[in-house]
C-alpha cells in the first residue's frame, strides 16, 4: 500500500521527496516491515496530520494548528509504541512548520502544553494495548465479552414445574467485574449449584473469577458431588496462587424429591426458609477454605425442600462490616429475608440485596432457590 501511495503522486513530487533523507529513511523502514503492523494507520494519520499543517496557514479558523491533538489521540488508541513515536515525531515537525508560516504567537504555550498532555496519554494508552498484546480497541472488546460470559454463568438453568431460583449480583463501586460468582448445572432431575467469592472486590478480584468461573463451571456436573469441592481445592493447589483465598458453597438437589446437601469451604451459613413453621435456619455445613490445604474436609448438611420451602445462599458481602460480629449481620440479613414472604422471593431478592448492601462498598450475590 505504501508503494502505490507513493506512486500515485506526481514526478516532480516525487523526486522532491526523494531530496529530504528524512523522508527516505522512513519509507525503507516502513518498507522493511519496522511497522507492518501499525502502517496503514500510521500513513494515514501522517497525510492528515501534514494536510492540517499545510492547510493551517490558508484558513486557521478551519484548520487549527491545535487540531493534530485528534490525530494524536488517534494514534494512542490505534498504533503501537513504536509507531506512535514516527507519529508524534511527524506531529513536532508539523508545529514547527506552523509556527513558522503562521508565526510563533498563534502556536502558543497553551496549544503545546494541550499537545504534550495528550502524547503522554496517547503512549500511556500506547503501551497497554502493548503489552496485552491486542490491536486498536481489542483489548477493551475482550474484556466486554468476558464479562458477558461470566454473567451467562451466573443465569440459573430452566427449572422444571414446581420449581424457581434467583441470582442477584452485586459488584463493589459498581463495577461490571467481581469476585463473586455463580455457576449451576442442571439435567432436569437434580440441579447443582455452585457460589463463589474470590478474596478482594471489585476488579481487583474480576480477574481471578474469570478464569475460575470457566474452570469450576468445568468441574460442576463433571465430576461425583461429594468430589466437587476437593476437586477445586486441587485446582487452585495447582495454580499456587498468593493473592488471597477462595471461599464457595456447594448445593445439590433432588428435584424430584426435594433433597437437598449442602456444603460449605470457609463461606457464610446456607439459611433455609421452613414454610411450615414460617422461620429461617442457618445451616450448620462447615468447611475449610479453598486452597489453603491439600487435602481438605468439610461438614455436609442434608435436608429436603417441601412445597412453599426455599433455601438462600449468599456471600460475605451481606453480612459482614467492619466492628461487628458475623452472627449479627446473619441475624439481620434473615430479619431482612421476613418482608421477603408477603411479597414473594422472586420479587423481593434485589430489594433484599439493595438493603444489605447500601452501607458496604463490597462485592455481594444472593442465590435463592424455592419450591412452589
Amino acid at each position: 500500500m505504501l508503494s502505490r501511495l507513493v506512486h500515485l503522486l506526481p514526478a516532480r513530487v516525487r523526486v522532491f521527496l526523494r531530496r529530504i533523507p528524512v523522508l527516505v529513511w522512513l519509507y525503507r523502514w516502513a518498507r522493511r516491515g519496522h511497522l507492518t503492523s501499525d502502517r496503514n494507520a500510521l500513513i494515514g494519520l501522517i497525510v492528515i496530520t501534514a494536510a492540517l499543517a499545510i492547510s493551517a496557514p490558508v484558513s486557521q479558523t478551519w484548520f487549527s494548528p491545535s487540531g493534530v491533538v485528534l490525530t494524536v489521540l488517534a494514534g494512542g488508541l490505534t498504533l503501537r509504541v513504536r509507531g506512535l513515536g514516527v507519529l508524534l515525531g511527524v506531529v513536532a515537525a508539523a508545529l514547527v512548520y506552523d509556527a513558522i508560516a503562521v508565526g510563533f504567537h498563534k502556536v502558543g504555550p497553551g496549544v503545546m502544553a494541550t499537545i504534550v498532555v495528550t502524547a503522554i496519554l496517547a503512549i500511556v494508552l500506547a503501551r497497554s494495548r502493548q503489552q496485552l498484546g491486542v490491536k486498536g480497541l481489542r483489548g477493551e472488546q475482550m474484556l466486554l465479552e468476558l464479562r458477558d460470559r461470566l454473567r451467562r454463568h451466573g443465569e440459573m438453568p430452566e427449572l422444571p414445574k414446581g420449581w424457581d431460583a434467583k441470582v442477584v449480583l452485586l459488584q463493589a463501586g459498581g463495577s461490571s467485574f467481581g469476585g463473586d460468582f455463580v455457576v449451576s448445572v442442571c439435567d432436569g432431575k437434580k440441579l447443582e449449584v455452585a457460589l463463589v467469592d474470590v478474596s478482594g472486590k471489585g476488579v481487583d478480584a474480576g480477574t481471578r473469577a474469570l478464569m475460575l468461573s470457566g474452570a469450576f463451571g468445568g468441574l460442576l456436573g463433571s465430576v461425583e458431588p461429594e468430589r466437587f469441592l476437593p476437586a477445586c481445592n486441587d485446582y487452585l493447589h495447582r495454580q499456587r496462587w498468593d493473592e488471597g483465598f477462595v471461599t464457595a458453597v456447594h448445593l445439590v438437589i433432588d428435584l424430584t424429591t426435594g433433597e437437598y446437601t449442602v456444603e460449605s469451604a470457609g463461606h457464610p451459613p446456607a439459611v433455609q426458609f421452613d414454610a411450615g413453621s414460617g422461620t429461617w435456619q442457618v445451616s450448620p455445613a462447615k468447611g475449610i477454605v479453598l486452597g489453603v490445604v491439600p487435602q481438605m474436609s468439610a461438614v455436609p448438611e442434608r435436608g429436603t425442600l417441601r412445597p412453599g420451602d426455599a433455601l438462600m445462599l449468599y456471600t460475605d458481602g451481606l453480612v459482614e462490616a467492619p466492628g461487628r460480629d458475623l452472627d449479627a449481620g446473619i441475624d439481620r440479613l434473615v430479619g431482612e429475608a421476613e418482608r421477603l414472604i408477603p411479597r414473594g422471593f422472586h420479587e423481593g431478592a434485589d430489594e433484599l440485596v439493595a438493603e444489605m448492601a447500601a452501607a458496604r462498598d463490597d462485592d455481594c450475590a444472593l442465590v435463592l432457590i424455592w419450591r412452589k
